[in-house]
């Protein structure tokens, strides 16, 4: 499991229970995206046949979650919203590098990162639902998500040492996070999943 360098606060937390309509929202298309992620990697590295492999069983996890997450905004009668920029993955892709195999290692570190913070987060959402008497379908659907993401997050940094050197990895992954720690402090608070 990544070692993330800040904690998400507490107010993320209050933020995203007295909005909680706007996170589920957010958060179908932040799974929505994730499909779609995985679905890329494979489209831009087909050759790459272990990353193609899992990348494709991911796409249909994610595309899963997004199922899941849809079954609880129509129960709330909500409707879902066109995608948003993500400031928090805009920083993020912002430090990628180019050039082919640097581009590529980048991707899946940055996309290990996001799902660590994902991990952190549906965490802390899951723990402060189960307070609440009237959601415990939703507190034990977030403290699943939270056990897949920290699987994910794993798979992308496995992958990157499927492709790369491990002190390539590390060094590079030392890097992403701090900038992430930066990222993320720089931002708003929200009922956003990032």
């Amino acid at each position: 499991m990544l070692d993330l360098r800040v904690s998400t606060s507490s107010s993320w937390v209050e933020v995203v229970l007295d909005n909680f309509d706007e996170f589920l929202l957010d958060h179908a298309a932040c799974e929505r995206k994730a499909s779609a992620n995985a679905i890329s990697l494979v489209t831009h590295y087909p050759d790459r046949r272990e990353l193609v492999r899992v990348m494709i069983e991911l796409a249909r996890e994610e595309l899963d979650h997004f199922q899941r997450v849809y079954r609880f905004i129509e129960e709330r009668g909500l409707i879902l919203t066109r995608d948003r920029k993500d400031p928090y993955l805009r920083g993020l892709l912002a430090q990628i590098q180019s050039g082919r195999e640097q581009y590529f290692l980048d991707r899946l570190l940055v996309a290990g990162i996001a799902e660590a913070r994902g991990r952190e987060r549906f965490g802390l959402i899951a723990t402060a639902l189960a307070k609440c008497e009237n959601e415990p379908g939703l507190s034990h659907f977030y403290s699943d998500l939270s056990r897949s993401e920290a699987r994910h997050s794993d798979l992308f940094i496995d992958l990157a040492e499927t492709y790369f050197a491990h002190a390539e990895v590390s060094a590079r992954l030392g890097e992403l996070l701090e900038h992430e720690a930066r990222v993320l402090s720089g931002l708003p608070i929200s009922p956003a999943l990032h």
